[in-house]
């Protein structure tokens, strides 16, 4: 079951392997998707997703750069 955590009033979504953007998460929010380099940070909007192109190494410094990019949405 996705992780949901809520920054700055933006859902950052952590995806569990056998779960899918399309699944998981609305327009708006960040998804944090596991890949065989790392972690994905995409951004879901109403016509798809778009992200970062290299992974991060570790969860946590994509979800830092996730809360990031939620301050800086909020603003």
């Amino acid at each position: 079951m996705a992780t949901v955590i809520t920054h700055r009033g933006v859902r950052i979504v952590t995806l569990e392997p056998d779960e899918t953007l399309k699944q998981c998460c609305s327009a708006d929010d960040i998804a944090l998707c596991r890949c065989k380099s790392g972690w994905l940070v995409y951004f879901v909007s109403e016509d798809g997703a778009e992200g970062y192109e290299d992974p991060f190494p570790s969860h946590q410094e994509a979800l830092w750069a996730a809360k990031a990019a939620a301050e800086f949405a909020a603003e």
